[in-house]
């Protein structure tokens, strides 16, 4: 059984230090965690309610529904910049130790996944619950092929990833809207992007600088992008094809062929072929790339969707452009150069990092008010949907 646990905050102590050398960070990590390991040391895992505020729930009537989790989420207290980055510093010492123990103990990652998960969620929440390491009757079984150690540093891991998903689960729920259309149910987009935010976890690197939010936002429209591709019929189809669909339908029941040729179709339907086939292609749902998906005409369009094979991942270069930039840049022409400063030196367009109100004020050598009232004053130009919700993420 550990006899030690590592505070949080002397995790955060030393790895701020160890950050000051982002180049030298996992070798020295890697050394500290040998360390720890010879003497035992578990990690302080956290129980999920230390960061709600409960004071901010609100009664919901339907217990499961969508409106609930809406609910839940207004009680999580969101991250700020140094606390995200602490916290992506401390999933990536809890990374590098579950490998260390793994390779240690011969448990391939396949083994892992099959048998610690389900042991360190157990654990994790007795952790939380200061009930003590986990008892089952299985562990007797499994203890041959998987160390209490691996299972400890599994479970470490799995309580960091799962407060740096909750914390940014707001943003699944305000991107969730701009793809949410009549044949899809936002349910299961919230779905598909709290498993996004997961691998935006796993592939996050603070040493970039950039905030984990405007990381996760380009992986979220991704996997809604992919879903919407992949399993709905987001495109509508013309009226004119929809008519004609029908019409082929009725000519293959009267010829009692579901195979039968564009010609033979066209004759018995009395359509033009050419018509025919476009109905047919439309079937088979191959659309126009600039169809729009949205219920407004102001949404993404098919082209939209298709992933580019050639890109570098997720850190291209100009993945801020891609997300705040992209909603900023249409909007910047509208504004008055002073305006334009104040939007870069808060949201960080460009800069090194957001700045607060104070800091923009002194570089600009007006009050903190005044500061406040260009921002509300740009913002308020931004005056189109599609553009409100390009910057809605940045915004809170």
């Amino acid at each position: 059984m550990t006899s030690k646990v590592l505070t949080l905050a002397e995790l955060d102590a030393r790895l701020d230090l160890l950050a000051a050398t982002p180049e030298a960070f996992e070798g020295q990590c890697l050394a500290w965690i040998e360390s720890l390991d010879r003497r035992k040391v578990a990690l302080e895992v956290r129980d999920p309610e230390s960061w709600r505020d409960r004071a901010r729930s609100k009664p919901v009537k339907l217990r499961g529904s969508l409106e609930q989790l809406r609910a839940d989420v207004e009680t999580i207290l969101t991250l700020d910049r140094e606390e995200e980055a602490r916290l992506a510093r401390r999933i990536e010492f809890a990374r590098l130790r579950l490998a260390r123990a793994r390779r240690a103990a011969g448990v391939d990652e396949d083994r892992l996944l099959e048998g610690v998960g389900m042991l360190a969620q157990q654990w994790f929440v007795h952790q939380a619950t200061q009930v003590g390491p986990v008892q089952t009757r299985d562990r007797a079984a499994r203890q041959a092929a998987l160390e209490t150690r691996v299972m400890e540093r599994s479970a470490e891991l799995h309580a960091l990833r799962l407060e740096m998903v909750e914390r940014n689960l707001y943003l699944v729920l305000i991107n969730v809207e701009r793809y949410a259309h009549s044949s899809t149910t936002r349910a299961d987009l919230v779905q598909e992007g709290s498993a996004a935010l997961f691998r935006a976890v796993d592939g996050f690197d603070w040493r970039r600088g950039l905030l984990f939010r405007t990381y996760a936002v380009h992986w979220l429209n991704q996997a809604f992008r992919n879903y919407l591709y992949n399993f709905t019929s987001t495109v509508r189809v013309p009226v004119y094809l929809q008519k004609a669909m029908k019409a082929i339908h009725q000519a293959r029941v009267r010829l009692g062929d579901a195979n039968a040729s564009a010609d033979q179709i066209a004759e018995v339907a009395d359509l033009d072929v050419g018509l025919v086939a476009s109905a047919l292609g439309a079937a088979r749902t191959s659309y126009s790339l600039d169809a729009d998906l949205s219920e407004d005409g102001e949404g993404n369009r098919l082209r939209d969707l298709l992933v580019n094979d050639d890109s570098e991942g997720p850190y291209t270069p100009g993945i801020e452009e891609v997300t705040l930039e992209g909603g900023l840049g249409a909007a910047m022409s509208k504004l008055s150069e002073r305006e334009q400063q104040v939007l870069r030196l808060r949201f960080g367009i460009g800069q090194q990092g957001e700045s607060t109100l104070a800091e923009v004020a002194e570089v600009l050598g007006v009050s903190v008010e005044r500061v406040r009232q260009i921002q509300v004053r740009a913002i308020s130009k931004l005056d189109t949907p599609a553009l409100r919700r390009e910057l809605e993420p940045f915004l809170n």
